[in-house]
């Protein structure tokens, strides 16, 4: 597969019709199909706000035939108020104690915060939380990562936020938890813009699909390579909108 170096984000920077978006350079997949792919700049989404208003404001004025888009996970969650407010979050003893031994990923963002630990266990049970902190303990030493993840499931590993390093203010009071009813906004999307749209919560080392409205144009495997190299980033630049363009021939 073959991938176009990054720009820098100023040489990548594009405005359309009043929109804000950066040129990620055209990727190809393994079945041959290249796409363009365009991240979409937005305002800092507020909870509460209409994920429907957001597509028509900042997808529907690049948005050709045959285009389909990715959602960002934590944006919808802050749509549809799948959050948590850190005064909601009381640690007791067991997240006091053991926040100090997690791991820090390749973001800086992990368990290593009392409030989110105490999450996890307010979202599965201090039982599940003990055994995948035991087993991450046991594992870790052989190079084993993700377990405590994996133990937990429930969608812990989709938990952001409470992260007091974060260049945004509501980032470091607010946990965001992946939406449990994906496929039901993804086709809810769908009926009333008409955009086919995949809900992602990637990063830099995985992308992971939570769902894609029916009749979605590209098999899960094209969409893992339309998105290999995270075209949305890890940074500030606010784009939670990835507009993917298949390649029809030039």
């Amino acid at each position: 597969m073959g991938i176009i170096p990054s720009r820098n984000l100023e040489e990548q920077k594009r405005e359309l019709n009043g929109i804000v978006y950066f040129d990620r350079g055209r990727v190809k997949g393994k079945d041959g199909q290249e796409y363009d792919r365009f991240a979409i700049q937005t305002h800092f989404v507020q909870v509460g706000e209409n994920q429907v208003d957001l597509v028509e404001k900042y997808i529907r004025p690049l948005y050709k035939e045959g285009d389909s888009y990715a959602f960002g996970a934590k944006v919808m969650a802050m749509c549809v108020k799948s959050v948590r407010k850190i005064e909601e979050v009381k640690p007791g003893f067991w997240a006091n104690l053991l926040w100090r031994f997690a791991g820090i990923n390749h973001t800086g963002v992990g368990m290593h915060e009392p409030h989110k630990l105490q999450l996890v266990v307010d979202m599965v049970g201090l039982p599940r939380m003990l055994l995948a902190a035991v087993l991450s303990a046991i594992t870790k030493p052989f190079g084993i990562k993700g377990v405590f993840y994996k133990v937990c499931g429930q969608g812990v590993g989709g938990i952001d936020g409470f992260y007091f390093r974060s260049s945004f203010e509501e980032y470091k009071k607010l946990a965001l938890i992946n939406p449990p009813n994906a496929q039901e906004l993804c086709d809810d999307l769908l009926a009333k813009t008409n955009i086919p749209v995949v809900l992602m919560d990637a990063n830099d080392i995985q992308r992971d699909q939570l769902a894609k409205s029916k009749g979605f144009p590209l098999t899960d495997e094209q969409i893992q390579d339309a998105l290999i190299d995270n075209p949305s980033g890890q940074g500030d630049e606010l784009t939670p909108f990835i507009l993917i363009r298949p390649v029809r021939g030039e």
